[in-house]
């Protein structure tokens, strides 16, 4: 029996590779940067979502080191036993405080992963009407192209879901009016994975107030890249409201890892109470949270300004440069540039190229993008230099001029 349940896996696994959808893991040596050996090969890296070159910063560096120096390696337990430190209370104290100017009477609560906060969210404002046997129904909005976790929330919530189509203002309404819901989630990225563009969080949040609904805005590519001082999304609209439950991960943009979720004290209070991601896993190791003092300051501070500032000289570069006839740079004004092939194999076949000519750029496929969408995701750092675009883009436009 147990040789005929392998064969099946064996005979799905060449089912994927019949189609170029088999994922491969690539080994990486040295500290997340630019510049990286991969396999035992050198090379220039466009594919990590460290848009600010924080995680090898020497001053974040230095302040993990000194975390776990204070704290230890490991927090021993979750956050409702033992592991809360102080580390982890400065953290979402600072982040609360960050937060502020758009959400009111804000509090923050710090996750070990941006999935975790995700399913954490969803499924706690959803139970809200079973509690004290309430008896409330609850209904999902979820915008079609929304990441794996919250969808997975969605799932986990056991509520009903609709799913509305991509920056569709007009459709999502429609189900809103149509709903009898007494609690009513509308859950949407901010900046979208694989897309790089921007939902219209401004006529969303309308659309939540008029008809009472939660926004729930994962701003996992946003935090520390948009808006004037990095609060992401949320600043970059101007937006503020009760309504309004936020997700920023910290292990992009801040270099670090985790995530957190801001929202009034009421919402977070129902999460340590609720969350099951939260309450029922060991916390993240203090030592982190001590590091990401140091990365929200760089953020807030006129480094991050700076640092931003290069993001977006490198973006109008790459967009001015690039020689397309076949292929299609997708419109995105954040550090992820997706180019559009489509063609799962085509795709596979780019990336290899530019990976043999020493830059590393993922193809992505589908389920990660609808089917005939494959594309390579180009995603840019401060850390990147003008000649380290400029040494992509005469590769892709070699490379996409002679395909």
């Amino acid at each position: 029996m147990s040789m005929m349940l392998l064969d099946k896996l064996e005979q799905q696994i060449d089912a994927l590779n019949d189609k170029s959808l088999r994922r491969r893991r690539r080994t990486a040596d040295g500290g997340c940067a630019p510049r990286v050996t991969v396999d035992g090969k050198p090379m220039l890296a466009f594919c990590s979502n460290d848009y600010l070159g924080l995680a090898s910063h020497p001053r974040v560096a230095e302040a993990l080191r000194e975390g776990a120096s204070l704290y230890g390696a490991g927090s021993g337990a979750s956050h409702l036993i033992s592991g809360h430190s102080r580390a982890h209370a400065q953290l979402e104290e600072k982040l609360a405080d960050f937060m502020s100017p758009h959400l009111e009477s804000a509090r923050a609560l710090y996750f070990c992963t941006g999935y975790m906060a995700n399913l954490a969210v969803i499924t706690a404002l959803a139970a809200g009407n079973d509690a004290a046997g309430a008896g409330g129904s609850t209904e999902i909005f979820s915008e079609a192209l929304n990441h794996a976790s919250l969808i997975d929330g969605a799932r986990l919530s056991r509520c009903k879901v609709h799913v509305y189509p991509h920056g569709d203002i007009v459709a999502l309404e429609q189900m809103l009016a149509a709903s009898t819901a007494e609690t009513k989630l509308v859950v949407t990225d901010s900046v979208f994975s694989m897309d790089g563009n921007l939902a219209p969080l401004p006529q969303l949040l309308a659309l939540c107030e008029k008809y009472h609904a939660w926004m729930i805005v994962d701003d996992a590519h946003g935090f520390g890249m948009l808006g004037e001082h990095g609060r992401g999304a949320l600043e970059h609209f101007q937006l503020k409201s009760p309504y309004l439950v936020y997700m920023g991960t910290l292990s992009k943009a801040a270099g670090v890892g985790g995530a957190f979720v801001a929202a009034h004290a009421t919402v977070i209070d129902w999460l340590v109470q609720k969350a099951r991601s939260y309450i029922y896993t060991t916390a993240a190791a203090p030592a982190l949270a001590h590091a990401l003092l140091t990365s929200v300051d760089i953020i807030s501070g006129h480094e991050g300004h700076q640092r931003r500032n290069q993001v977006q000289r490198l973006i109008g570069r790459l967009q001015q440069e690039l020689r397309l006839s076949r292929w299609q740079l997708m419109p995105s004004a954040t550090a992820i540039q997706p180019l559009l092939i489509g063609d799962n194999a085509e795709a596979l076949r780019a990336a290899a190229s530019l990976y043999q000519q020493g830059l590393w750029v993922p193809a992505i496929r589908p389920p990660t993008v609808p089917l005939g969408t494959a594309r390579l995701r180009v995603t840019l750092s401060a850390a990147h230099t003008t000649l380290d675009v400029d040494q992509l883009i005469t590769a892709v436009n070699a490379m996409e001029a002679a395909a």
